[in-house]
């Protein structure tokens, strides 16, 4: 009887192994939403949908884009935060939560997932006008100084000492060491410039390159 269990055991925990294998992303939590009747109005414009285009790909978050959720991408806001969503012209309302970047149409200030922008009835016209609640996050702690605008900066470095990023930074006029808080630890990370101008900033890299120094362009996040 002992001697038959030993081969579904080990059945058992090969199907564990190859279910704990793949490429590794980050999966979208559940949302507990706060109150709907709470919150500050934060901002007015017009939203916009993406759908089938984009549905499976990453986010900027590291997420993969699933239209049937509640999400969406704003320029600037931290992401996860919690936003109610109201159609000015209908009334109905949605809340979702920001795991992308977006719209870039100078006339939006956010794009819905396809299942919230249905929610709000917005799926025929396309767009619609909206405000923002902000129910979930913090601003007044944040980065945002423009919730229209992205911002860039060129990141040179980062390190688990202070002394080691400080020590890199001497050698870079004008860059700067910031004190970032990453999974329960913090890291020291050496930026140089802040740009609205990614094209700008990019050029900037170029001559760092240039002067044998890498680095990449990062929107800077607002969390």
């Amino acid at each position: 009887m002992q001697r038959t269990l030993y081969p579904i055991i080990l059945i058992a925990l090969i199907s564990l192994a190859l279910t704990s294998c793949g490429t590794t992303e980050r999966v979208s939590k559940p949302v507990t939403y706060p109150d709907a009747g709470a919150g500050e109005v934060i901002e007015e414009g017009v939203a916009s949908w993406y759908g089938p285009n984009f549905h499976g790909k990453l986010t900027a978050n590291g997420e993969r884009y699933d239209m049937y959720g509640l999400t969406a991408a704003h320029r600037t806001l931290p992401f996860n935060t919690l936003l109610r969503v109201e159609n000015k012209d209908n009334g109905e309302s949605v809340v979702v939560r920001v795991n992308d970047r977006g719209p870039f149409a100078k006339n939006r200030i956010i794009d819905l997932s396809r299942k919230a922008a249905e929610t709000i009835d917005m799926i025929g016209n396309g767009t619609a006008p909206v405000r923002l609640v902000l129910l979930e996050g913090d601003l007044e702690n944040s980065r945002t100084t423009d919730l229209k605008t992205a911002t860039y900066t060129v990141q040179l470095g980062s390190f688990e000492s202070e002394a080691g990023a400080f020590e890199l930074s001497r050698k870079i006029k004008g860059s700067r060491v910031e004190r970032i808080p990453l999974n329960n630890q913090t890291v020291y990370r050496v930026y140089y410039g802040v740009y609205v101008d990614k094209d700008e900033a990019q050029r900037n890299l170029q001559d760092l390159r240039n002067e044998g120094f890498s680095g990449y362009v990062k929107q800077i996040e607002n969390d």
